[in-house]
């Protein structure tokens, strides 16, 4: 038994049982991963995979905690290998971020700046997904932290710590009659096609239940993930908008006009999502008290170990 062999289960699994995949992002053979798994599964005196002919179909009960537990073995020997580099490298290292647009575009630039100023022996990765999306990337080990406002919590591997709260805004074209709306109610929104973020993307889920609550239903035409893309849309008049207020600049959106919507909706919570139990680089602490000056070091691995992740802002 040694940790190859639990890289080549594991990524199978991961792979969703193709073996042919795990191969080649294992940078090996597929006879050569067919052949270790078939001798891991020897030495335990289990199968872990159910076969069909030469095919993988499924994975056994036993198979289910063996892949549990060399998934915790792996990160380990991850965390183990993080520890050498942060004393041996303090100031060197990569550091991947998975985010949605939203954030990438409008919350993170400044904060990128200030950390590539301070580590600039730090490679930054951003990936750029749907909230799903992005958790995933964390517990798969292709990014060290999520940032997202949506389905974080979903994810019971993963730590969320609340980062800042936000709201909406409706944007129009400047001469647009619901610019004038005084007050401006759900009820006015909804007499107009309305162009707005995708249904897994930043706090939809807030809008449409701020609407269902009223009895009412928006003649949504447009969705996108993309506030630009919106807001390209929008300037062309076809129809108003509904953004996160951090995603409209007067002095960039000349073509646009904006009425603060925040009475309307229920504030929305960005979170930085983190593998339980993970080991961080000094500078990823520096990242995220940047990004959120609340969340000191000791606070973020508190909530790591396991206690006080239900922060409140």
């Amino acid at each position: 038994m040694n940790l190859q062999q639990l890289r080549y289960v594991f990524e199978v699994a991961r792979r969703g049982l193709n073996v042919s995949e795990a191969a080649e992002a294992l940078f090996t053979s597929q006879p050569g991963v067919s052949k270790q798994i078939r001798q891991f599964e020897s030495e335990l005196g289990v199968d872990i995979f159910v076969r069909h002919g030469k095919r993988l179909v499924a994975v056994t009960e036993p198979g289910r905690h063996v892949l549990a537990i060399a998934e915790r073995m792996l990160r380990d020997v991850d965390n183990l290998r993080q520890v050498g580099d942060e004393f041996s490298r303090e100031s060197e290292g990569r550091l991947s971020i998975a985010t949605t647009h939203t954030q990438a575009r409008y919350a993170l630039p400044p904060v990128v700046r200030e950390f590539l100023r301070r580590y600039p022996g730090v490679r930054l990765e951003l990936h750029q997904g749907n909230p799903r999306q992005v958790c995933e990337m964390v517990l798969s080990g292709e990014a060290d932290l999520a940032i997202a406002t949506e389905a974080i919590a979903d994810y019971e591997d993963l730590v969320m710590l609340p980062c800042y709260q936000w709201n909406r805004c409706v944007v129009a074209t400047p001469r647009h009659p619901i610019l004038h709306e005084q007050p401006l109610t759900l009820e006015a929104i909804a007499r107009h096609p309305l162009i707005t973020y995708d249904d897994a993307f930043t706090g939809r889920s807030v809008i449409n239940k701020a609407f269902l609550g009223r009895g009412l239903k928006p003649n949504v035409v447009l969705t996108a993930i993309d506030s630009d893309v919106i807001k390209t849309y929008v300037a062309m008049d076809l129809g108003i908008g509904i953004l996160a207020r951090m995603a409209y600049d007067p002095a960039e959106d000349k073509r646009l006009g904006m009425a603060d919507a925040a009475h309307l909706f229920e504030s929305s919570t960005t979170r930085i999502g983190l593998r339980r139990n993970a080991y961080l680089r000094g500078y990823v602490y520096a990242f995220i008290s940047g990004f959120a000056p609340h969340l000191t070091r000791r606070m973020v691995e508190t909530a790591l170990a396991g206690g006080g992740e239900d922060y409140q802002l």
